[in-house]
């Protein structure tokens, strides 16, 4: 690095040297403006030498590397697992509060999550970048709303695990009948974390399989219910259920299909799980994913709903509304086969679940953590299997404890992982929201109408508030380990401050005045990561946009603005002049100028991140136009912070 403008006195020159008269009035300036244990000293001009093996750069790339990513099926199947497992529950659960009403509540979701394919993959095409919510809200809003919304998906997590696992084991009893659930749900949570200890990732390939065994156990029960309602020749069941009266709980028929709706929205938990891992999927894959896994929740699970009221009495349906496939099952074909072939398959996509959970939340917390929203010792790997051991063990216990204060009822928890989920969903279609109205400019392969998203967003809204309606008692638990959640959050994102608070009042102590310097480093080693900023112009509108931004939203006091250009001549006639005006304007954040020879592409980009060691997730971008020739997510995760 080459720095062209003398920074020796960097103490006293806000990037331009002074005389002794002009430095002393700078120092009582900013004695008015903060301690001087806080000042971190003005910022300097340079220029960096970059040399770009553009060649190895794309050579180690996976992005670059079509092998290396997933197909259309592949990614389906990861995704599929998981809301495809949720008809094996979920048609139980609403038919316990729609009653015969149940498969037109099915109908309904698969209308709304119609809405939310074009939502989940506009999103996706124009933020190709794994994180869900998180990302799209950390791209178009500030840091605080994308943590809130990723502390609902933690809960989510958290939710479908212990859910899931209990499905599993209901269907498991099928097939042991002294099973005992309550020991056999924290051991079976138990033996998927200790899989995820050992390396245990999902594979595409073994996804696939399952996926495909499931779907196939699926049309299986289907057509041999067909079958047996052919052979018997009498539809005076599916009548008689049809004429059973409401629970007393509803007044009307609108009231029992709307709350078995609330209830069925269990059902599409998973479909965001595709905006997980969108970076490892081939271009032009991840809409494809949503098409795939709607036709599946479109058939399947009003279609298994209907039929159960076709084979079995309502009162039948309502005691096993836990393993109801398997009762169909009984009904159906002499003997236990079918039972036993239903139970095989659901408990293994289920406990498939349990696994997507586990590494959903590894990556989840591991990309929080880089971000300083939960703490770095989180992200720390063993030394024998190199898998983050704290988050791993962490989910489990909590998982387990769940489990534990419910009593092995999961009534209550289904309302918990509703709301969580149906929360991440209603900020995801806020999100798109505002990224149409603040990202208009980037490129995107499908575009959801204004009035899909709006309809789509009071329809997961609608579902949320009739869920805390009928089970108020839920609002507890979610309370409970949200706010614990979110009181993480909260206390990494003000620690600096309350560290600063304390120092105050232990400088007031001589006595305590070790513990004052050592607070005091505490903040400097916090504040200690620089970010960057790539300005392509000297708009110092946009220069001082950025600079809120990452004092807002970081604990940073360095900021790094870097402009590449391909000769000197077209660098802006304004920067450095309003870079040294900003700098003085803003004493408690040192603000250097970076000036880079050469082309903002990737791999530019790729060696900036390098030479200077700040990670790419600490790089932020003016939002780019139609005409930028690289794809967003080849930046490697530079952050969108601005128009």
């Amino acid at each position: 690095m080459t720095t062209f403008r003398d920074s020796r006195n960097q103490e006293h020159a806000p990037l331009l040297l002074h005389t002794n008269r002009d430095i002393e009035d700078i120092e009582n300036s900013y004695d008015k403006h903060t301690s001087h244990w806080e000042f971190p000293g003005w910022g300097s001009v340079s220029k960096l030498n970059v040399q770009v093996d553009k060649d190895k750069e794309l050579a180690t790339s996976h992005k670059h590397d079509p092998s290396r990513l997933l197909g259309q099926w592949a990614a389906t199947s990861i995704a599929g697992n998981d809301i495809t497992s949720s008809c094996l529950y979920v048609a139980g659960s609403c038919a316990a509060v729609a009653g015969q009403y149940a498969p037109i509540s099915l109908i309904a979701v698969a209308i709304v999550l119609y809405l939310f394919r074009n939502i989940y993959s506009e999103v996706g095409t124009a933020l190709p970048l794994n994180g869900g919510a998180y990302n799209v809200l950390l791209n178009s809003t500030s840091k605080l709303v994308a943590a809130f919304a990723a502390c609902l998906t933690l809960v989510s997590y958290v939710a479908t695990a212990v859910v899931s696992a209990t499905s599993a084991i209901a269907y498991a009893k099928n097939l042991w009948q002294h099973l005992d659930p309550h020991w056999a749900v924290v051991a079976l949570l138990g033996v998927f974390a200790f899989m995820t200890l050992m390396g245990l990732k999902e594979s595409s390939a073994v996804a696939l399989v399952i996926f495909v065994i499931h779907i196939s156990t699926m049309m299986l029960l289907i057509i041999l219910c067909v079958v047996y309602l052919i052979q018997k020749r009498d539809m005076s069941l599916l009548k008689e259920n049809w004429n059973q009266p409401l629970s007393s709980d509803y007044s009307n028929v609108v009231s029992a299909v709307f709350f078995g709706y609330c209830a069925a929205l269990l059902g599409v938990s998973g479909f965001e799980t595709s905006a997980n891992y969108v970076e490892e999927q081939k271009p032009g894959v991840f809409p494809k994913t949503l098409r795939n896994m709607w036709y599946l929740v479109a058939f399947f699970n009003p279609c298994l709903s209907f039929l159960a009221i076709c084979v079995l009495p309502v009162a039948i349906i309502n005691n096993k509304s836990k393993d109801l496939l398997a009762a169909m099952a009984m009904q159906v074909v002499p003997g236990k086969w079918l039972n036993i072939v239903v139970s095989v398959d659901a408990f293994l996509v289920l406990s498939g679940a349990i696994l997507t959970g586990y590494v959903g939340i590894t990556g989840l917390v591991s990309r929080m953590s880089l971000d300083r929203c939960l703490p770095m010792f989180l992200v720390k790997e063993n030394s024998i299997r190199h898998t983050a051991h704290f988050i791993i063990l962490g989910f489990f216990f909590i998982t387990s404890y769940l489990y534990v204060i419910v009593g092995g009822d999961t009534e209550s928890l289904e309302g918990v992982y509703t709301i969580a989920f149906l929360g991440v969903m209603a900020l995801f279609a806020a999100g798109n929201m505002i990224l149409k109205y603040k990202r208009s400019m980037l490129h995107r392969d499908v575009t959801a109408s204004w009035p899909a998203v709006v309809v789509g967003f009071l329809a997961v809204v609608s579902g949320m508030v009739g869920t805390i309606y009928k089970l108020p008692g839920t609002v507890i638990y979610f309370i409970m380990y949200f706010g614990v959640t979110l009181a993480i959050v909260m206390l990494m994102f003000g620690r600096k401050k309350v560290i600063k608070m304390l120092a105050y009042f232990t400088n007031k102590l001589p006595f305590l005045e070790g513990a004052t310097h050592k607070l005091q480093q505490s903040v400097k080693d916090i504040e200690n990561h620089p970010m960057v900023f790539f300005a392509k112009s000297d708009d110092p509108s946009t220069l001082n946009k950025a600079i809120l931004y990452v004092r807002d939203n970081e604990l940073t006091n360095w900021l790094q603005i870097v402009h590449v250009y391909k000769t000197e001549d077209r660098i802006p006639a304004d920067l450095e002049t309003n870079v040294m005006f900003l700098d003085k304007q803003y004493p408690k954040l040192c603000i250097d100028l970076v000036l880079v020879e050469g082309t903002f592409d990737p791999a530019t980009v790729h060696e900036i991140s390098h030479l200077l060691q700040v990670p790419k997730n600490f790089m932020f971008i003016t939002c780019p136009g139609d005409h930028f020739p690289h794809g967003f997510a080849d930046l490697g995760g530079l952050r969108l912070i601005t128009h």
